[in-house]
């Protein structure tokens, strides 16, 4: 497959990507977050959820959050500043998508559609200004399906969105408990990309030190959704899902096996699918966000490269600070599967055109 190389610049007309100059590969990060100031203050005076409402008890580590959040407050915002970093870092495309403290599950569902609503407008707005840059996707009030599917519908019919972004669990319950058979079918039917992203932990008691929410908690919140999609055969039952997990899928994808041997052994493994967990995993999708090389050729070795997507995390401190670099690190890894992993599995999942000479 052949790019056109040209430097960035405005699109004459639709989205006309281009590969920058100098460049192999055509590059598409797909987890890269935005912010809009000020929007979580549609919430005051509105009662949270106890697990909405859950403060950083660690002193440190919020000391720590609060100086990020300073400093990386325009990289979140301004499209400009993003466009600088992406130039330098190789990327040519982002798939943006809000910044997860922008879920707002534990609020009443008419507030967090409103909230939906707006971030999802100003998103809209970033990939109409910068039409070769940015592909939208966008979140949705999770806690109310029938909300859910409305928002899902705008965003992809109203505001040209190619994915919705969404957590693991809703309040604590699990996805394929949480009342979104509608939401996960019409995504089935029309081949909307779901961005799954987790956000802190529902295990709290044993996370407060260190950044264990995160370190820890992100993988393991990734693991039971994926858990739950597969045993509950969600995989099945929705066959044209796309979803892809970010931070590299969490646990699962590095210890299958304590999957596929109870499924094999135990009735209570077989209930809901019946061929063996990996073949279920095989379906789904995981971003490059695992931080060195060996664990990321794992990753393409066992799932293969056409299931393997960059990204970066943008622009949090957790993200992959050479995203390009850290795919062109894997021993071994040819050009084809290069640019398959860099660009082209991330635009057939969003739907976009690959350019070409």
């Amino acid at each position: 497959m052949f790019y056109r190389c040209a430097p960035h610049a405005p699109a004459d007309h639709g989205h006309g990507y281009t590969v920058a100059e100098g460049k192999k590969h055509f590059t598409v990060d797909i987890h890269c977050h935005v912010a809009l100031p000020g929007l979580n203050d549609i919430f005051a005076g509105i009662e949270p959820s106890a697990l909405q409402a859950r403060a950083e008890r660690n002193p440190l580590t919020a000391e720590v959050n609060a100086k990020q959040g300073e400093t990386i407050a325009a990289n979140l915002t301004d499209p400009l500043v993003r466009i600088a970093d992406m130039d330098r870092d190789g990327i040519d495309v982002q798939a943006i998508s809000p910044s997860p403290y922008h879920y707002n599950y534990g609020y009443p569902a008419d507030a967090t559609r409103q909230s939906c609503h707006m971030i999802n407008d100003r998103i809209a707005e970033i990939v109409a200004e910068h039409p070769d840059r940015f592909v939208g996707m966008g979140t949705v009030p999770l806690q109310d399906g029938d909300m859910a599917l409305a928002e899902m519908k705008r965003c992809i019919d109203e505001l040209g969105f190619k994915g919705i972004e969404i957590s693991t669990n809703v309040e604590g319950t699990d996805l394929t408990r949480a009342g979104l058979e509608k939401f996960f079918a019409h995504a089935s039917e029309t081949g909307t990309l779901i961005f799954m992203h987790p956000i802190g932990s529902s295990i709290q008691d044993r996370m407060d030190d260190h950044y264990f929410r995160n370190l820890i908690g992100h993988p393991l919140e990734s693991a039971l959704a994926v858990g739950h999609l597969v045993f509950d055969g969600y995989l099945d039952r929705y066959p044209g899902l796309k979803i892809c997990i970010a931070h590299g899928g969490g646990y699962i994808p590095a210890y299958w096996g304590r999957f596929d041997h109870p499924w094999e052994r135990r009735d209570d493994c077989r209930t809901e699918i019946n061929t063996t967990p990996m073949e279920h995993i095989k379906k789904l999708y995981f971003d490059t966000v695992v931080f060195n090389e060996p664990q990321l050729r794992h990753l393409i070795e066992i799932w293969g490269a056409d299931h393997i997507v960059m990204g970066t995390d943008y622009p949090f401190d957790m993200a992959q600070p050479d995203p390009v670099g850290h795919v062109n690190s894997v021993k071994g890894l040819s050009e084809a599967d290069k640019a398959r992993i860099m660009g082209t599995n991330a635009a057939e999942l969003l739907g976009i055109e690959v350019p070409v000479s």
